[in-house]
């Protein structure tokens, strides 16, 4: 999505923290945006919003809290956003379902232009009963697409002296599968 306006910003903010925005409730995209936090700074120069102190962003279901939230719009429109606190958390429910994904970390980065959240520091993901846990969590969200270790810089070479950690449950089978057996 692109956004000239300096304020539309605003209109970005939940989108750039779900991580499982594929799954999110869709009707929240159009429930106005609230933001609470104990300063605002607005640069309309260099196209940055930070929020600092107890920062909660509400959109319908959809919750961002941390200790600071920035927002930077970079000039083709896109909008890059961090959250950082100890830790910086959002919850949303999911679409056509009781569940909500939650997620933590000491600092969440999106980037609007590549749909993905990057999760820094004791990151966690929960949906369900599935969790996910490591020191970085990325989540692709035009592909659907998880990585998880315990440094971003292990990306590459996948060796660490710790374990990723992942919770799956099992899944309820099919009418259709049940039958075939």
């Amino acid at each position: 999505m692109k956004f000239f306006p300096t304020a539309a910003v605003f209109l970005m903010l939940p989108c750039l923290f779900a991580a499982g925005a594929a799954f999110a409730e869709k009707a929240d995209r159009e429930k106005p945006v609230q933001i609470e936090a104990a300063r605002v700074s607005i640069d309309e120069r260099n196209k940055t919003q930070t929020f600092e102190g107890n920062v909660v962003l509400r959109q319908g279901t959809f919750e961002l809290k941390g200790e600071r939230l920035v927002v930077h719009q970079q000039a083709d429109g896109f909008q890059m956003g961090e959250a950082t606190g100890q830790p910086a958390t959002f919850r949303q429910k999911r679409d056509d379902s009781p569940d909500y994904i939650e997620g933590q970390a000491r600092r969440i980065q999106y980037d609007a232009r590549d749909e993905r959240a990057r999760l820094y520091g004791d990151a966690k993901i929960h949906s369900g009963g599935d969790a996910i846990q490591a020191q970085y969590i990325e989540y692709d969200a035009m592909r659907e697409k998880y990585f998880a270790a315990n440094a971003p810089e292990e990306k590459a070479s996948g060796e660490t002296g710790k374990r990723v950690q992942v919770v799956l449950q099992p899944r309820e089978k099919s009418k259709d599968e049940g039958e075939k057996k």
